[in-house]
């Protein structure tokens, strides 16, 4: 997981100038939480599961 502290002030001025949610200023950075990357593996996994049936 990528240590969110690093980029704060990032984050902070892309919320303020540009209006963006934390969530995007993080992914507008190329960033993201453990927890978000679970989720994509999640949809992953079962993207391949239906395509398999």
């Amino acid at each position: 997981m990528v240590e969110t502290s690093n980029y704060q002030m990032a984050i902070d001025l892309l919320r303020c100038h540009l209006g963006l949610s934390e969530e995007e200023a993080m992914k507008q950075l190329g960033i993201s939480t453990e927890e978000h990357v679970q989720i994509h593996v999640s949809e992953m996994q079962q993207a391949f599961l239906s395509a398999e049936k």
